[in-house]
């Protein structure tokens, strides 16, 4: 199911991902529902036309200091305005400014959790759009394993018992790193599919006659990613006789994953077959398709003289 919806973020969770000082926690916790920052210079000076209220605000040098400005009872007026003009999910203060007496009394009075940090405003804006980004990014849920292998992103799908978690412990042994096993959390963030593991079964990985394990207590902090990058989906499938398989490379598959195409193999599986290398294999051809180069099409060539 794919969903697109505002986020709830606690405040002590904001401040420890982003390395903020928390000067008001305010509510405890804030809903954002836009992945952009305001820098409220021309409302501060009276113009509300477009703003939205729905963007955590940015208080930078410029803003500070045309506040600065005026009388204690004018930047109290000019506050109270900003902070009453909906429900404002945050402010972030920057370059750790000194906090104002008159700020720190109107959010007080409408619960608007501000953080503060020791970074410039053009650094905060742009590290805090991408921490956004990735929070309200679309989003899916998929049934697969998602690995690294050669630095490429390969999530391998198939239905119950076909071996993917037992290929993913393959490739774990043979130097290459789980991301998500079981439900994969993918986002397509700028344009690019990004995968992780939903937190409570980070790191674990079921193993049909064992059980669960813990692949990072077991191999070392190496042997696993926290997220990455879906550039690969290979399907795992029943061997059937009476299926054709491509046996050329030339008939190239896509799965379509939250409106990005994405290539994909679809690898037939019977007894004997090592899908380990083979999965290694895909990631390598992979990488020099990617590159410009096609074995399939040179052999074509070298065949036919076109």
């Amino acid at each position: 199911m794919n969903e697109q919806n505002s986020v709830t973020i606690e405040a002590e969770a904001f401040a420890s991902e982003l390395n903020f000082e928390i000067v008001y926690a305010g509510r405890g916790s804030f809903q954002v529902s836009d992945m952009s920052v305001y820098r409220p210079g021309l409302q501060l000076a009276g113009f509300y036309n477009f703003f939205d209220p729905e963007r955590i605000i940015l208080i930078g040098l410029a803003e500070y200091e045309y506040l600065r400005s005026f009388s204690s009872e004018e930047r109290s007026e000019k506050l109270q305005k900003l902070c009453s003009f909906g429900e404002i999910p945050a402010i972030v203060i920057c370059r750790d400014l000194p906090v104002m007496h008159e700020l720190v009394e109107q959010v007080r009075a409408f619960r608007i959790p501000v953080f503060r940090s020791s970074r410039a405003t053009m650094a905060v804006s742009t590290e805090l759009t991408l921490y956004l980004n990735k929070l309200l990014a679309l989003s899916s849920t998929l049934h697969g394993t998602l690995m690294e292998v050669f630095g490429v992103g390969v999530l391998l799908t198939g239905h119950n018992g076909i071996g993917k978690s037992e290929t993913a412990m393959e490739l774990v042994k043979r130097g290459h790193r789980l991301v998500a096993d079981d439900n994969v959390l993918v986002k397509s963030v700028s344009n690019q599919l990004i995968g992780s593991s939903p937190d409570p079964i980070r790191y674990f990985l079921e193993i049909r006659g064992i059980g669960i394990i813990n692949v990072r207590s077991m191999y070392g902090s190496g042997s696993v990613l926290r997220e990455k990058s879906v550039d690969l989906v290979i399907e795992l499938a029943e061997w059937s006789d009476r299926e054709e398989y491509d046996r050329l490379g030339t008939d190239r598959k896509c799965e379509e994953i939250l409106g990005t195409r994405v290539d994909k193999y679809v690898v037939p599986v019977r007894p004997g077959r090592n899908l380990a290398i083979i999965v290694e294999i895909a990631a390598r051809e992979h990488l020099l398709k990617e590159m410009g180069y096609d074995a399939a099409q040179e052999l074509i060539s070298k065949t036919t003289g076109k």
